[in-house]
């Protein structure tokens, strides 16, 4: 219960009973302590050298990840103030598919050096002045020192998706050069548009997983392999020069939307009723005859008599196909999806070289393949196991997310965290140009950049503090492209070595991580509303039928 005071001095309730409340430097300090503890929890996975998490939900599940936005999604954070950086790595993920880790990790490191600030008493909108003149600043310099790329090398796209898949369980052997050159291929080719309005479509690349043979051998196919088989033993498993055709409607007799009774008073009369149904299943197969299609796709259902007329016909046919997969093969085959099978022409047919059903992992699949020009493909990875397939999946997402944001905006800046050893060296000279305690809170923004490097120092088993003594004298020489190199253990040129991260990357993080923390430094008193007690509603105690007066529980009474 929470009480406020009159001017009088009488006591007025104003919470419900039950409900707690945090004012002032406690309540902020509360919420910089539960934000803080998220980041701790990431802050071992970042970099190359990180570490991955296990993490086992409710149900015993169990999954396996370094990935930042997985990670916090899956540890279920009730503190509010916390969840806020799960919101920051979603948003992250969302925006540009990678860098999640770093958002939270440099948000958490930014409310610990505001609350360096708090204990000196510096009040919270003074800190938050200067953290957003700060950010401003470091925007500016973070957009003037980028590199500008020529697309037309596929090189360095090469080695921007390499950086982000370093980090990550395919690391090893040649699976990260197959993989990286895997996703420049994939988004050159759903790309649509040209310079300045160049438009990117993830969902247009489809990730398909298979349990068995190695990470080596992930393939990307010119087209759409599906989770579908031939749906009759008759027919070909094999199509060449595919003509396809791609129906919305059943090739079945449909049922009519209200009850309906037929009386057949002869068996004249049952054969004719039947030999109706045979003549208009037939007459749908001789539509797709007269068209030429050699291939159909159904998003619905195929009637037994349909398929053997299909078989007979030499047509292959596969049924009940997702939505997603009916959309990803139209774009893929240039086919046009037709929701009445009486509306189907020549012109709504799609083309492929080869459309044929291969078993992989004991289980039938159907790979349409060879088209001409597709603007959806196929990416077919394999692994040991389902949390490994998981984990490619999540990697080859973060890498076609990157080489997508390079190609929509070709700026690049330095990665081995060059940039934010940058930032906060020049944010350092910067401060001095700003008057009052706000130049306290520009300093601390530039120290608390100045933990991405650090921690990938500790988890590449350097010394931190020594590493980033290297890291600011090379800076402060005007060498703007070292970072720590955690696979050599020394500090290096980033662009050199080509570890490269596009500058939206960078972009976003700063923005997530400075809006996240500026947002727990406003609020100074938390509210929290009563939890509703045990037992109250129908049946609970207190909330049955009411038993005879006098008896406690309110049941309906036991009498001895």
């Amino acid at each position: 219960m929470t009480l406020a005071t009159t001017s009088q001095g009488i006591p007025v309730l104003i919470l419900k009973e039950g409900s707690k409340r945090t004012t002032g430097r406690e309540a902020l300090r509360q919420n910089i302590l539960a934000a803080s503890a998220v980041s701790e929890v990431l802050r071992s996975s970042l970099g190359p050298r990180g570490l991955d998490k296990m993490l086992i939900d409710s149900f015993g599940d169990v999954t396996i990840t370094n990935d930042g936005a997985t990670i916090v999604k899956d540890m279920e954070v009730e503190q509010p103030a916390a969840k806020m950086l799960v919101e920051v790595s979603k948003a992250q993920d969302a925006e540009v598919g990678d860098g999640t880790t770093s958002a939270v990790v440099l948000a958490g490191e930014l409310l610990n050096k505001a609350n360096v600030l708090l204990e000196d008493n510096v009040h919270p909108s003074i800190i938050i002045d200067g953290y957003k003149k700060a950010y401003d600043k470091a925007e500016e310099l973070l957009a003037a020192s980028a590199k500008k790329l020529t697309l037309s090398d596929t090189t360095e796209l090469k080695e921007i998706a390499k950086t982000s898949l370093a980090s990550k369980i395919v690391s090893a052997g040649g699976t990260l050069d197959n993989l990286a050159e895997i996703s420049v291929k994939a988004i050159k080719q759903v790309q649509e548009g040209t310079d300045g309005d160049i438009k990117i479509d993830l969902d247009n690349v489809k990730i398909e997983k298979r349990k068995g043979e190695s990470m080596l051998e992930a393939l990307l196919i010119m087209g759409i392999v599906i989770d579908k088989e031939v749906v009759h033993p008759g027919m070909p498993k094999r199509v060449e020069k595919a003509r396809i055709a791609l129906l919305d409607s059943p090739l079945e007799i449909e049922k009519t939307e209200m009850t309906a009774k037929i009386q057949i008073t002869s068996p004249e009369q049952m054969r004719a009723f039947l030999d109706q149904e045979t003549t208009i299943l037939r007459g749908m197969v001789d539509k797709l005859k007269s068209v030429n299609a050699n291939v159909v796709i159904c998003q619905k259902g195929i009637d037994d008599v349909a398929q053997s007329f299909l078989a007979k016909s030499g047509i292959l046919a596969a049924r009940r196909a997702k939505r997603s997969d009916m959309e990803k093969l139209g774009r893929a085959t240039g086919a046009r999806m037709v929701t009445s099978i009486d509306d189907l022409s020549a012109d709504d047919l799609g083309s492929a070289q080869l459309v044929e059903e291969r078993r992989i992992a004991n289980e039938k699949m159907l790979f349409i393949e060879g088209c001409k020009n597709p603007r959806a493909v196929t990416i077919l990875v394999r692994g040991s196991s389902e949390m490994v397939l998981d984990e490619i999946e999540r990697s080859l997402h973060d890498s076609l997310s990157v080489v997508r944001n390079v190609v929509l905006d070709p700026r690049v800046v330095a990665g081995g965290g060059a940039p934010e050893a940058y930032l906060a060296v020049k944010l350092r000279e910067y401060a001095n140009s700003v008057g009052g305690k706000e130049q306290l809170a520009v300093q601390q923004f530039a120290d608390a950049l100045l933990v991405i490097p650090s921690i990938l120092a500790e988890t590449a088993g350097l010394d931190p503090i020594e590493t980033l003594a290297q890291l600011k004298a090379k800076h402060e020489a005007g060498s703007s492209t070292f970072g720590v190199d955690a696979m050599g253990g020394q500090v290096r040129d980033m662009y050199r070595l080509g570890i490269i991260d596009p500058l939206r990357v960078k972009q976003q993080i700063l923005k997530s991580a400075t809006e996240a923390s500026l947002l727990i430094l406003k609020i100074d008193d938390v509210i929290a509303a009563a939890a509703p007690k045990a037992g109250k509603g129908p049946g609970g105690p207190g909330g049955g039928m009411g038993g005879p007066e006098g008896m406690p529980d309110g049941g309906m009474g036991g009498y001895d």
